[in-house]
């Protein structure tokens, strides 16, 4: 009888080294003859470990380092991997794959320990490395333990209260979830009958516990605090995906903030089996379009004849196109903190270079952030009304980016799910506050349809060139370009909304950028066609493609179309 939990299977001692070095000789490869049920020892105290269960594993150990390894920098004895590197400075990186339900102790000293699948016990220790898991949670029973600093830790599911020990240690212990134990005479034959219960005893000095949450949808600052306003608007919003993101954030604050609000309320509403709208069918209706290239910029410059309309796949006339002015709801979103707090000037002469450029029917709405956010003026046209808001608040603070973008998202903006939506960011991309992770947002930003155009302006750009310095030290020219972080995410939000990213290397280029973004925004056509659906609104059967290769077309929206005799009607 086989025991998945309680029995430890006889590990093979011999472990055959195969294939070994790259052609650039920077990893090592080795088999391992382990068992399912096995105790593996790991120390790697020059690196990262991600060890992986995996069902029908065929055991293996890849190492890498940027310098090359070779079998002399580990050793290998049973179910003991030691990395003893043949220089004391080498970095080497370790991953390891294993059967389902082994027994791992892992140790580190500041490499991040990472472990994936169904252990049945994981034993992990380090000084200052991250320690993450993606592991079953219907049974877990967790000691976790920081000897050196509060504890830091963000997990899927609600853990026990922390309590300190002696000699300045915090200890978080408990258990989750009922579990699968499983017993019995026969060997289980698929996923569903093996034991899932887990066994997590992790100890370290200074480092971050993520228990099953990804690092990257995990927030800059990891101690509970709070909530700002921004964060609450955001759980009063029902944004399912932010409101995660913030609980996992401040789980104490997130729950005591949740009990004092009402119970959200859904708006009653009517409708079909089919989910869809239907009434009169209208023979004609317009759909507004947007067009954009590879590189996701607008095209503005098609005819009627660059179009096909198709209905469920059936051909319909175009009666006629044109360029679009339908007007758009915009934010403008300003960085105030304390990176720009001795550049307000230029941060209010921007804003109102933005106001003057916009088309007079566009409705702007300006929100500033620091470590919270401030709502300057709701949407309006009123742009002598927009410029004197400007003048109403102060710089410095903490920077809480991601915070104020999901504010606008899921406060400011979603109300106006299915109209013409953009925000424009200028800011120099960095965060240092938030609750939420970047990663958090992008899902949210992808439902919203609103587009995004971040302007991104390094702080030490502004300095030189206000005080215009032409001969600059080159030591601080690093300071006046963007983080690779930043400008990655500037990228990303630019990509995922339909945006464009704007990264400024001189001043001068954002009056540029103001102009580019209003032709962005005005690139879109009113495209009336001839109908035979009775579908309101952009069904799914209605498809408007561009006859030209490389473009791209997005449906806003479709609504009936009254045309007057001649164009295109029978009278």
């Amino acid at each position: 009888m086989i025991k998945l939990f309680a029995k430890q299977l006889v590990v093979v001692s011999a472990i055959c080294i195969v294939a070994a070095v790259s052609s650039a000789a920077q990893t090592f490869s080795a088999k391992l003859q382990l068992k399912e049920g096995t105790k593996v020892d790991v120390t790697n105290l020059y690196g990262r470990v991600l060890v992986r269960a995996e069902k029908d594993a065929d055991p293996s150990l890849e190492a890498s380092s940027p310098t090359g390894v070779t079998s002399a920098d580990l050793k290998l004895s049973g179910g003991k991997i030691e990395v003893v590197p043949t220089e004391r400075s080498k970095r080497i990186d370790l991953v390891i794959t294993l059967p389902q339900r082994c027994r791992v102790r892992i140790e580190t000293r500041e490499g991040e320990i990472a472990i994936v699948g169904n252990f049945a016990e994981i034993d992990a220790r380090t000084t200052t490395g991250t320690i993450t898991t993606d592991i079953p949670t219907d049974s877990v029973e967790y000691d976790l333990q920081w000897t050196q600093s509060r504890p830091r830790y963000v997990a899927d599911f609600d853990l026990e209260k922390i309590k300190e020990k002696s000699a300045g240690r915090f200890v978080i212990s408990g258990r989750y979830g009922e579990g699968k134990k499983k017993k019995g005479k026969e060997k289980p034959s698929d996923d569903d009958s093996i034991a899932t219960d887990v066994r997590l005893d992790f100890s370290t000095a200074r480092g971050i516990v993520l228990i099953n949450v990804p690092p990257n949808e995990v927030g800059s600052d990891l101690q509970e605090r709070p909530l700002t306003e921004a964060a609450k608007a955001i759980v009063r919003s029902g944004d399912s995906l932010l409101m995660e993101a913030i609980r996992r954030a401040a789980p104490q604050y997130y729950g005591d903030y949740l009990r004092s609000l009402p119970p959200m309320k859904r708006l009653p509403s009517l409708g079909n089996a089919s989910g869809r709208e239907t009434g009169p069918a209208a023979p004609y209706k317009t759909a507004l379009v947007r067009v954009v290239d590879v590189q996701n910029r607008a095209v503005t410059d098609l005819t009627a004849a660059d179009f096909t309309v198709t209905e469920a796949g059936e051909a319909r006339s175009i009666v006629k196109v044109e360029t679009s002015d339908a007007p758009f709801n915009l934010v403008l979103l300003l960085d105030v903190s304390g990176s720009v707090e001795n550049y307000i000037t230029f941060i209010r002469k921007a804003a109102r270079a933005f106001i003057e450029t916009v088309d007079k029917k566009d409705r702007i709405s300006i929100i500033v952030f620091n470590e919270d956010v401030k709502v300057l003026s709701g949407f309006t046209t009123d742009k002598e009304r927009l410029s004197e808001t400007l003048d109403s608040f102060e710089a410095g603070g903490g920077t809480a980016f991601n915070d104020a973008l999901a504010f606008t998202i899921a406060d400011v903006l979603r109300p106006m799910r299915g109209e013409r939506t953009a925000i424009v960011i200028l800011s120099d991309g960095e965060d240092n506050r938030s609750f939420l992770a970047f990663d958090s947002l992008l899902g949210s930003i992808q439902e919203s349809g609103a587009m995004i155009y971040p302007l991104f302006v390094p702080t030490g750009l502004i300095r030189e060139e206000m005080l215009g310095k032409k001969d600059i030290d080159p030591m601080r020219k690093k300071y006046m370009s963007l983080t690779k972080r930043s400008e990655g995410e500037g990228e990303r939000l630019a990509k995922v909304s339909g945006g464009v990213f704007f990264p400024i290397s001189r001043l001068a280029q954002i009056n540029t950028a103001y102009d580019d973004i209003v032709k962005q925004l005005r690139g879109a056509y009113s495209i009336t066609f001839r109908s035979m659906s009775a579908e309101t609104g952009a069904s799914p059967n209605l498809r408007v493609r561009v006859k030209r290769p490389d473009l791209f077309t997005t449906i806003s929206s479709v609504k009936p179309a009254d045309l007057p005799l001649g164009e295109g009607q029978v009278p």
